[in-house]
């Protein structure tokens, strides 16, 4: 059993915006799908770090849950700024169970919990954003992490997901940051950032707590292996 993140797939297999018009990202779905299979087994989990469909709605996401539900895997599925479909956790585990996409999950003030793996998580929030709604948004991150941090309970090993960078050169979601303390999570993955603004991504250790960008495009579309 291996555990397996990525982030920012932006599927468009149901809607009309194909993300091949960037650089970097043509033909990036084969790719990705050779990736996947290539690395990952049936009985292996992968978090799915945000900005996983381009869908506007639930019902229209199901093009692309087919797709992630043919790969191999147990996928968990991480808010993202982009991800336009998602609604209340019932709603989305519903929908799930009605389709049959029995290998996806939501993690969304829960936790998934394998073995002594505890694996947590929350969209997060742009940490610049200091308008007063910004503020609430943030806060309330923080206290979605905290809730799935808590929900790991005495797991040996937490490791936290986000969708939005915690920590950039210089500065950092102290919020967010604060809670990934108060638990001792000393492993930190976050997505997001895509093309130039790859190279201003955190990628090492920072005050005890080890960060890598895990988006799609940054990882070559291939899936990431944590240790």
């Amino acid at each position: 059993m291996a555990f397996f993140v990525i982030g920012d797939l932006h599927l468009s297999l149901g809607t009309d915006k194909p993300m091949d018009v960037f650089p970097g990202w043509e033909g990036y779905l084969p790719k990705l799908e050779h990736n996947w299979r290539t690395l990952i087994a049936p009985e292996d989990t992968v978090i799915l770090a945000g900005d996983t469909s381009w869908a506007m709605n639930l019902p229209d996401t199901h093009a692309d849950f087919a797709f992630l539900q043919s790969l191999p895997g147990q996928k968990w599925l991480l808010k993202g700024n982009h991800d336009y479909w998602w609604t209340t956790t019932r709603k989305m585990e519903n929908f799930l169970q009605t389709s049959g996409f029995d290998s996806l999950h939501i993690l969304h003030n829960n936790t998934c919990v394998v073995g002594d793996m505890a694996l947590c998580g929350t969209r997060g929030w742009p940490f610049d954003d200091v308008a007063a709604q910004g503020e609430k948004l943030m806060a309330r991150e923080a206290g979605r992490l905290r809730m799935s941090l808590q929900a790991a309970g005495d797991a040996p090993r937490k490791i936290a997901f986000l969708h939005y960078p915690p920590v950039y050169p210089g500065a950092s979601a102290q919020e967010l940051v604060a809670v990934l303390r108060e638990f001792g999570v000393t492993e930190c993955y976050y997505g997001h950032l895509h093309g130039k603004s790859i190279r201003f991504a955190v990628q090492g250790e920072v005050d005890g707590i080890r960060y890598r960008l895990i988006s799609a495009d940054g990882l070559g579309f291939c899936p990431y292996k944590l240790d």
